[in-house]
């Protein structure tokens, strides 16, 4: 009996004791169980949050990227707005071929520009911080970004900011051809664009864009283009001018005299149209929205271009008691021209400031340079002398927490009592202008000498419409047209496709050295 309670009593204590085990076992199960449970929740928000972040980051992308291409479109369609402006300022015998040189330009600068000009510009590597190195002919894949420190912190694809920079870069080489409306050869706008897009623009760029010398040694400012584009362009231009010199009829018995476009309208709808294309002009150049900066820089581009159109208004009335079309658009474009390079480093008040300078420049501008040089559209005053003050108006205005933000150069005189900024936008304008005047007054040069720069006396007076493209561009005002009634009092009779052959035009004493 003892053995007996004892053995009982030994096989509870056992069985007691595996219960222990079993509980403490379930317990064990219960809290990796638990803890498990815990560590999921508490790894949850993490990783949702990482999702999160990456979506954001993808969707920040693609908002820049809609942004940078939106902006880019608005700036192409400028050329419509130089189409314009150019037509209303040519008479009805030359509207065509402006038209045709447009477009031309836009797509041999387009092949010019992809193939090596984007390198030269914002490549890597290159010639001693001169021009770049690296991304000739480039093969863009989806998201690819490529080499391209200056502009790598936009995280566009390369696609996209290639798309950007072309359409600059067309924008350029339109304004040359505003000095030599009327009296031009079209293969010359050919021979001369497609090196101008393919080396001297991105030349300039690459200074003041791309990572140059300009940009990165001096911290020369130049926010969107107003050495870079306009005074670029401009100069170009006013290189073919001297060599080709003044249409026709212009200068008699040593006075200038007016030859008036035929559409002021059409005209006013090109200014219309480039002040619209210019609020992608400057506020894309951020390469970027989702920091918002584009927004501050629409204001100010806006308000400058009122206020240059202004001053314009008032100065030309002053001076002539006229309240005259034309110069309150070249008010706005001057002023546009001059809020370029600034737009991204100052502030609204300032913003009005230089664009009522640029619009009394652009006034005396071309009152004083038509005395000289035949500038038809006024390019070289509304390019050229606002595109210089534009420049070295970041040199005054210049907000210093802005020139920190765009990582460029140093606040402006009025904010720093410092010369430093100022006399980097000096060289900048300087070292700009020298070299691209030697080298498309030396490209012109060829051209002249082999292709000739410009029609004949006889083709110019007939109209380029119709010596250069068989057909003028408002064919009823100068042909009967089957269907119609309307006959043209002083129809040429020679066969207009006769007009260009050599020896068929008399020699004039204007153009005989063109």
């Amino acid at each position: 009996m003892p053995w007996e309670v004892r053995s009982l009593s030994g096989s509870r204590s056992d069985l007691s004791i595996r219960l222990v085990r079993q509980a403490l076992a379930k317990r064990k199960t219960v809290f990796a169980i638990t803890g498990g449970v815990a560590l999921l929740a508490a790894l949850l928000p993490i990783a949702a949050l990482a999702d999160d972040q990456t979506a954001g980051q993808a969707a920040g992308v693609a908002a820049d990227t809609v942004w940078v291409i939106a902006a880019a479109c608005l700036v192409m369609f400028m050329q419509a707005g130089f189409a314009m402006l150019e037509v209303g300022f040519s008479r009805m015998k030359n509207v065509g071929t402006v038209v045709a040189k447009v477009v031309t330009n836009l797509s041999v600068s387009s092949i010019a520009y992809w193939a090596v000009g984007f390198g030269f510009a914002f490549g890597a590597g290159g010639l001693f911080a001169v021009i770049g190195g690296s991304g000739f002919f480039p093969t863009f894949s989806p998201g690819s970004t490529m080499d391209l420190p200056a502009i790598s912190f936009s995280t566009v694809p390369a696609a996209a900011k290639w798309f950007f920079e072309f359409v600059f870069c067309a924008v350029s080489l339109a304004i040359v051809w505003g000095t030599m409306l009327e009296r031009t050869k079209f293969i010359v706008y050919i021979l001369f664009g497609i090196p101008f897009a393919a080396f001297i623009y991105p030349l300039i760029s690459h200074q003041l864009f791309g990572g140059g010398f300009l940009m990165a040694t001096l911290g020369s400012q130049d926010f969107a283009g107003s050495t870079v584009v306009h005074l670029t362009g401009a100069t170009a231009g006013l290189a073919g001018l001297l060599l080709l010199g003044p249409r026709i009829g212009k200068y008699e018995k040593g006075r200038p005299n007016a030859i008036p476009g035929h559409n002021m309208p059409l005209a006013q709808l090109g200014v219309l149209i480039l002040w619209f294309g210019w609020f992608g002009f400057n506020p894309g150049s951020t390469l970027n929205a989702t920091n918002l900066h584009f927004a501050d820089v629409v204001v100010v581009t806006n308000l400058a271009a009122a206020a240059g159109a202004v001053a314009a208004l008032a100065t030309i009335y002053l001076v002539t008691k006229t309240m005259d079309v034309g110069m309150v658009g070249n008010g706005a474009i001057a002023a546009l021209v001059a809020i370029t390079a600034p737009s991204g480093y100052v502030e609204p008040w300032a913003a009005v400031v230089i664009g009522a300078v640029a619009g009394v420049i652009v006034v005396i501008g071309v009152l004083a340079l038509d005395k000289v040089l035949d500038d038809p559209v006024g390019a070289l005053p509304a390019h050229g002398l606002a595109g210089i003050w534009g420049t070295l108006s970041c040199g005054l205005f210049t907000v210093p927490a802005l020139a920190k933000f765009n990582g460029v150069g140093e606040g402006g005189l009025f904010y720093t009592g410092s010369f430093h900024q100022l006399g980097a936008q000096a060289i900048a304008v300087t070292a700009s202008f020298v070299t691209v005047f030697v080298l498309s007054y030396g490209l012109f040069w060829i051209i002249k000498k082999t292709v000739g720069l410009r029609v004949s006396a006889r083709e110019e007076m007939d109209g380029l419409d119709i010596s250069e493209h068989g057909m003028w561009g408002y064919p009823e005002s100068f042909m009967p047209v089957p269907g119609g009634i309307y006959r043209p009092a002083d129809t040429p009779t020679v066969n207009p496709h006769r007009l260009s052959e050599p020896g068929s035009s008399p020699a004039h004493p204007e153009v005989a050295r063109a």
